[in-house]
């Protein structure tokens, strides 16, 4: 017979060196036992555990766990790519703007700070995972604070991954359009219902996302992460060639040029000019800042840590890692994170140095007040789109697993329910997307409230409740060291969003940070 998930998550991970087969069977006769007490159902489809449902059950010997549905096949290099993928996400389009709110100095440790913190957190996961010997994050929680913390964890999942997809597909419906307008070289005010993104948008997510996610299983989807991440090393390098082609002041793009010339000789204002049909930015806002303090600033934090959450895919990409330990794991971790940090950083201060002050908070449409029919960005617009999209699939099935786990515990797999939860997510996403005024919005209210559970207070807690006092007393360094990790946790939330509701509230950012 087959174990409900509750029952799983709290076996044991094989630390007893001498159980052997006697010891198991009494053990299934002893959860038998309790799952009739408790009346949770059983799981009468073998395939669903393929699919949504997480297992994990001690080998035979009862020294080392094993996870039924797969063993673990992936090499240390794979799992490297795998980890980096999940890292990257659209967060790298902010960047720039976030260095031009901080300045280079404040911004590098910020993000040195972050991506350190961040390999921490996936210490205490990883280490929480070894006593009990679960992968799911859910799981942990459902291990060290019962439902409560199972119900904590979900909600947390669905509110980042929700807000990871509404980023994705807010660039589909900013950049799609542009790219559009310069295939048919056409103005974008035309009025064309092909040029609007609200369209485009609900298009991608009916025809393209929706039959990638209606998919059982998530690892028909692990051939376009590779994909997905090199269209985002095409972007970095085209950042890198444009700051050497870019000058600055730079010139914006004036769509009627007989109009510029006209006003060839007359000063638009403080920060423009007119020069040969373009429009000319003042240089005096081209000379880099190394420490920057405004009101965009509260923005930069949330957006860091947004850029980094990883923590949900780590124990699956874990379990699939072949010969698995946690010391090879964390070197995974720490390499992934060291090569996302490069990344960010090189796109970071590249975009800041080509735009300076003027960059924009979606770096690419920066680009496109210089020349929307410029042909190595339109192929970046391009290779971004088709990252961003094949990325939200992937982002989706954690939050229905997490919706499963929290409204749907005990069933066996339902392909209505599984289409049915696809498509109220994306139909609500869509709405947001839609109706949000701009993706610093999505990036600050997400990344200032989901992010810092999942970096910083469940796995300390998670950390503290789980692993045993015996071996670890509640004094211990390292559980003071997680108690104070937690408590950073909940400092950063709490500034991060007063910061966040200052700038509404004197309405410096004008409809969620757009300036």
């Amino acid at each position: 017979m087959e174990l409900s998930r509750s029952e799983m998550s709290i076996l044991p991970n094989g630390k007893g060196q001498d159980l052997g087969e006697e010891m198991c069977v009494s053990m299934k006769t002893m959860m038998e036992e309790e799952q009739n007490a408790t009346h949770h159902g059983r799981f009468d489809d073998p395939d669903s555990t393929l699919a949504e449902n997480i297992e994990f059950l001690p080998n035979s010997e009862g020294k080392k766990p094993r996870f039924t549905d797969f063993e673990g096949k992936t090499s240390f290099g794979m799992s490297v790519f795998n980890l980096g993928n999940a890292i990257m996400g659209s967060g790298i389009l902010g960047l720039a703007y976030a260095m031009a709110n901080t300045g280079i100095l404040l911004f590098l440790f910020l993000l040195t700070a972050v991506a350190g913190l961040s390999c921490y957190s996936i210490h205490l996961l990883l280490k929480s995972s070894g006593v009990v010997g679960i992968r799911s994050y859910e799981q942990l929680g459902f291990r060290a604070f019962g439902i409560t913390g199972k119900m904590a964890a979900g909600i947390a999942i669905t509110l980042q991954n929700i807000g990871a997809m509404s980023s994705y597909l807010y660039i589909v419906k900013s950049e799609f359009p542009l790219v559009l307008q310069a295939f048919l070289k056409t103005d974008i005010s035309s009025g064309e219902w092909y040029l609007n993104g609200n369209y485009l948008v609900v298009l991608v997510s009916l025809f393209v996302i929706l039959p990638l996610a209606l998919m059982k299983q998530l690892g028909y989807l692990g051939y376009t992460s590779g994909f997905s991440l090199s269209c985002m090393v095409f972007f970095l390098s085209a950042v890198i060639y444009k700051k050497f082609q870019i000058p600055c002041p730079f010139e914006e793009f004036s769509a009627n040029s007989t109009l510029a010339h006209a006003h060839s000789n007359v000063t638009v204002n403080h920060a423009h000019g007119y020069h040969n049909g373009h429009v000319m930015v003042d240089d005096s806002r081209c000379s880099p800042q190394m420490f920057t303090i405004n009101t965009h600033t509260a923005y930069t934090i949330p957006i860091l840590a947004f850029a980094f959450v990883c923590h949900p895919e780590v124990l699956p990409i874990y379990t699939e890692l072949r010969n698995p330990t946690q010391r090879k794991m964390q070197h995974i971790s720490n390499i992934s994170i060291l090569i996302m940090y490069t990344m960010y950083f090189l796109a970071a201060l590249f975009g800041y140095l080509t735009f300076y002050t003027n960059v924009e908070a979606e770096l690419l449409h920066t680009y496109s007040r210089i020349d929307p029919y410029d042909t190595l960005i339109l192929c970046v617009r391009l290779a971004v789109l088709t990252a961003v999209t094949l990325t939200v699939p992937i982002v989706l099935f954690p939050v229905r697993r997490a919706i499963q786990e929290m409204m749907f515990p005990n069933k066996t797999f339902n392909w209505i329910r599984h289409v049915a939860i696809a498509v109220i997510l994306l139909t609500f996403i869509n709405m947001l997307v839609i109706f949000a005024p701009n993706i610093l919005g999505i990036f600050g209210i997400i990344g200032a409230t989901s992010a810092p559970c999942l970096i910083f207070i469940f796995p300390a807690v998670f950390y503290i409740r789980i692993v045993p006092k015996d071996k670890e007393p509640m004094r211990s360094t390292p559980k003071i060291f997680a108690a104070c990790f937690a408590g950073l946790g909940m400092l950063f939330m709490i500034m991060s969003l007063s910061f966040i509701i200052i700038d509404w509230t004197t309405g410096s950012s004008s409809a969620l940070g757009g300036h």
